[in-house]
């Protein structure tokens, strides 16, 4: 759950807070981000596209401590929190990502692209950064459940709070954006049940063509 810097105090969902109560949401989070980490692959640089207030780059950064792993997020505030927390962090659109061309070996793409106004585009300035062979790994929410996960567990508020989601993707409809934008799918997986209609997350990556 993204910071909302445009929200009042008491409406912010705060990414480490969350993951600071500990219980299954904690346990979901780590395991949703085990499988993300497992997905990278082996050698070359890391970005973290829209990493949010950095607690996947954190894990990545201590598990990789001789790889070159960079965050990029476009909100000062979770820039901020990055920082505090030590976390190589760089300020930046999505849109326009302030890499050369052919720089990075794996991209993530974590929960960022149902907020976007125009995702294809972002998927390209992601490939453009990409080695030959590179990976994007996107993953995105399936909203409709995770709504009936959160009031099930008694998260009312989490529940209830706008995200600020523009789209609902479908595994089908991701597999034919990176496509369009010139991967190849190598792989997608649903998170923590094989149907999506039934899971919370799913994650696809692609490899550069």
């Amino acid at each position: 759950m993204p910071v909302d810097a445009g929200a009042s105090k008491d409406g912010v969902v705060y990414q480490r807070e969350q993951y600071a109560k500990g219980g299954l949401g904690k346990r979901y989070w780590d395991y949703r981000d085990d499988n993300i980490i497992s997905a990278v692959g082996d050698g070359g640089r890391i970005l973290d596209v829209g990493c949010g207030e950095g607690l996947l780059l954190e894990k990545l950064v201590r598990l990789y401590p001789a790889r070159d792993i960079r965050g990029v997020d476009i909100d000062p505030l979770n820039i901020k929190i990055c920082k505090e927390h030590g976390l190589p962090v760089d300020e930046g659109a999505v849109y326009r990502l302030p890499y050369e061309d052919n720089s990075f070996d794996a991209a993530l793409f974590i929960e960022v692209v149902e907020h976007l106004d125009e995702p294809l585009k972002a998927i390209a300035e992601i490939s453009r950064v990409l080695k030959k062979g590179g990976r994007i790994l996107v993953l995105f929410p399936n909203d409709r459940t995770f709504k009936l996960a959160r009031i099930m567990t008694g998260m009312v508020k989490e529940a209830f709070y706008d995200p600020g989601h523009l789209r609902q993707w479908t595994p089908g409809d991701m597999k034919a954006a990176l496509v369009q934008n010139g991967f190849r799918v190598t792989g997608a997986i649903n998170m923590p049940l094989p149907l999506f209609s039934l899971s919370l997350h799913c994650l696809v990556v692609g490899e550069k063509v």
